[in-house]
């Protein structure tokens, strides 16, 4: 069999040799009844990975905005995922400008540039015979309804119809060999470029040294090299070692042969012979020289065709015009089929090709990604977990604690208030007993001031006043004497007390504030006596008394409520005599007239008695007088006289003195004795408040404390609820990676597992 039809076997559909009419149009525009292009699996695959990577993008960025809320952006996983996003957002850019490029190389005037028109249906890049080609020239495709130029030199879209000044070898105006002009052509004239594929004609390679400098530039990305050779010579070294060249730098490349010009075999006879030659030594050179590819496959990239008669067809065809006669050579269908065949076959092997160069390493990357960030999550999903139990583990310790200070406290506040009583009682009782004992011995205390004493009311008023300072600074004096130093003794050492107590219920760093809250000064106790105002109304008589007189006597022999009942014509109660004007008599006043109410009774008695028997008085004093005589009774007035005298000259200021403290002491010992109570209890009161007070102070240590460990569990409820939100956020990161992995996997049995 031939070698054209050992590819043509490759289709059904096989043309016989016929007319130009007889060709069948799927053999032109390919839009009609030809079997969807492999082309599409390449566009497929390309949105496929766009919409992944899109995916992996917003992943990352939600994954980045995560770690920054939780670590902050100085944390080294947040650099790694920012790195993350750059990497993803570069990657889509880059899958934005894939395209399937495929680059054209052979000698001068093969037909390379005829090869790209045929393929564009249109005729684009100059062509001709001899050096036509003077630079790399791209055709791409746009959006745009009209096509334009753009050079390295300038951003500015040029005319297409510059094409032929720019890279015409035969023109002035030719730029260098290694210049590339972008040709940038709309997509809905050529079905081709609105699939992505992008066409790089070249120079000849045989016009210019410098390969490695091309391949470098223009062949390290593309997915196919077509190989344009002339039928009418064989594979030239040169073409060789370009070949060789870019198989040392690029994996197994895609190389398809085109034996162009086979149009020029019709009349040859020995045309078969020479196909077949050409089979064997293209066959061996893919496979024993460059080892790209087996013998079968070698053999299905090799094709005869006529790129001039594939070209005019077509350009006919699209314009539905007639061919012109002459034009295409005979058993041209066979050509054009075989053209067709190529394209069939380069459609495949290119979509193929670009979708593994593409898209393999994007999706190992990807799946790189995802699984490193995965892992990220997974770290800080577990870290959280951990980090939550500990904080449950912590604020279950302050709960319990709170709770136990709680507890301790209120016993101790109970303990506390029953041992303050307790002492409050105590301190009543010696405050109480060390007063009335002073009381007692008031006598001494008054005995001790030492002032001049006058009965002048003036002085007299001075003489108290320093006498009620002296009393009440002496039993004070003393009785904190008795009381304070045990007392305070007391108070400190229960404050002590209350310190230790409260103090093991504390940490050590809050233990140093309990002294603060101590008193600062040593507790004493004011002994408020007052005795100026207890004693104001105290009024002293200090007038002569005759020892013998009445009044004295009766208050000797009948006491005070006998002589009151006496007085009193028999009743208990004595009213007190007012004065003239209505106003309670002063205390001399009363004495004075109850001499006179004394001498008013005898006086009334006597005459009761003489008036009822006149006989019997005069009966009485006759028996005195017979029995004692007047001598006696003279002597005894002129004693009675003599110790009335006695006594009123010897009433000097000293007797009066003792008289007045005499007084003083029985008056202010039974005011004092009706404040004994009041002082006791008052004395206990500042007992009661000095210790309660610092027990309250201590308390606002412990219950600061509390409100520390409130607010510890507090944060710690915030901080665990925070850390749930964050495990949960890592645990469905986590997950997305998962389900971003499965698409990877999916995309990579679908485009790129299935054709390995």
């Amino acid at each position: 069999m031939s070698g054209s039809l050992r590819t043509v076997d490759t289709y059904p559909g096989q043309f016989g040799q016929g007319d130009i009419s007889d060709t069948p149009r799927s053999l032109g525009n390919g839009h009609n009844s030809r079997p969807t292009s492999p082309l599409k699996f390449f566009a497929r695959a390309k949105s496929k990975s766009n919409d992944i990577f899109k995916g992996i993008a917003e992943y990352v960025l939600e994954a980045e905005h995560f770690l920054q809320e939780t670590k902050g952006e100085e944390n080294e996983e947040f650099k790694v995922v920012h790195g993350f996003l750059e990497m993803v957002n570069g990657i889509i850019d880059k899958l934005a400008r894939d395209h399937m490029k495929v680059v054209f190389f052979g000698r001068t005037s093969n037909g390379k540039s005829t090869t790209i028109n045929a393929m564009l249906r249109n005729k684009i890049l100059p062509s001709g015979i001899g050096h036509t080609t003077n630079c790399f020239l791209q055709v791409e495709g746009t959006e745009a309804s009209e096509g334009f130029l753009l050079t390295d030199d300038s951003e500015d879209p040029k005319s297409i119809s510059s094409i032929k000044q720019l890279a015409s070898a035969l023109s002035s105006m030719k730029l260098k060999e290694n210049s590339l002009i972008r040709i940038v052509w709309p997509k809905e004239k050529c079905r081709l470029l609105k699939e992505d594929v992008v066409f790089v004609d070249s120079p000849g390679i045989d016009v210019t040294p410098d390969l490695d400098s091309w391949i470098d530039q223009f062949c390290l990305d593309a997915d196919v090299f077509v190989l344009v050779g002339n039928a009418e010579s064989t594979l030239m070294q040169t073409e060789k070692n370009f070949f060789h060249k870019v198989s040392s730098r690029l994996s197994k490349p895609n190389i398809f042969i085109l034996q162009n010009r086979w149009d020029v075999s019709v009349n040859e006879e020995d045309a078969d012979e020479v196909k077949e030659q050409h089979y064997t030594r293209n066959t061996q050179f893919l496979t024993d020289e460059l080892k790209v590819a087996d013998k079968q496959e070698a053999t299905n990239r090799i094709f005869f065709v006529s790129a001039k008669e594939a070209l005019i067809s077509r350009l006919h065809e699209d314009s539905q015009t007639p061919t012109p006669t002459g034009s295409l050579q005979k058993n041209f269908a066979e050509r054009l089929f075989a053209f067709a065949n190529f394209e069939r076959a380069f459609e495949v092997c290119i979509s193929q090709s670009a979708v593994q160069t593409k898209f393999q390493t994007h999706s190992e990357r990807g799946k790189k990604i995802t699984a490193d960030l995965k892992d990220i999550m997974e770290r800080t999903y577990t870290e959280c977990l951990q980090a939550c139990e500990d904080h449950a583990h912590k604020r279950q310790e302050t709960a319990d604690e709170l709770e136990y200070l709680d507890k301790q406290l209120d016993l101790l506040t109970e303990e506390i208030k029953d041992k303050i009583k307790v002492m409050v009682e105590e301190v009543e009782r010696n405050v109480s007993f060390a007063l009335n004992d002073e009381i007692k011995r008031l006598s001494a205390l008054v005995d001790d001031f030492a002032r001049p004493f006058h009965p002048d009311n003036l002085v007299l008023s001075v003489y108290k006043k320093e006498l009620h300072n002296h009393v009440e600074e002496g039993l004070g004096r003393n009785v904190q004497q008795r009381c304070s130093y045990v007392l305070q003794q007391h108070v400190e050492t229960t404050q002590k007390e209350m310190t230790d107590r409260l103090a093991a219920l504390l940490k050590d760093e809050e233990r140093a504030q309990l002294n603060n809250a101590l008193p600062k000064r040593d507790f004493e106790i004011a002994y408020k006596l007052d005795c100026r105002n207890l004693c104001c109304e105290f009024q002293e008589d200090i007038q002569f008394r005759f020892s013998f007189g009445i009044t004295s006597l009766m208050h000797k022999f009948l006491g005070t409520k006998g002589m009151k009942h006496t007085l009193g014509g028999g009743q208990d109660y004595v009213h007190r005599p007012m004065s003239s004007s209505g106003t309670p008599m002063t205390p001399r006043a009363e004495l004075q007239q109850q001499d006179n109410q004394v001498l008013m009774s005898v006086i009334t008695t006597f005459a009761t008695i003489t008036s009822r028997s006149t006989m019997g008085g005069v009966i009485v004093a006759g028996l005195v007088l017979k029995v004692t005589g007047w001598k006696v009774v003279a002597a005894v007035g002129s004693l009675y006289c003599m110790l009335y005298l006695y006594e009123w000259l010897s009433w000097t200021n000293k007797a009066k003195e003792r008289r007045f403290k005499s007084q003083y002491v029985e008056y202010a010992a039974s005011k004092l004795r009706l404040i004994v109570d009041l002082t006791s209890s008052n004395c206990s009161h500042q007992v009661q408040q000095e210790l309660s007070s610092t027990f309250a102070r201590l308390c606002n240590t412990v219950d600061q404390s509390k409100h520390n460990l409130k607010d510890e569990i507090l944060k710690l409820d915030k901080e665990i609820r925070r850390l749930e939100d964050t495990s949960k956020n890592a645990k469905s990161l986590r997950n997305k990676a998962d389900w971003l992995d499965k698409e990877l996997n999916t995309f990579i049995e679908e485009f790129l597992q299935k054709y390995d």
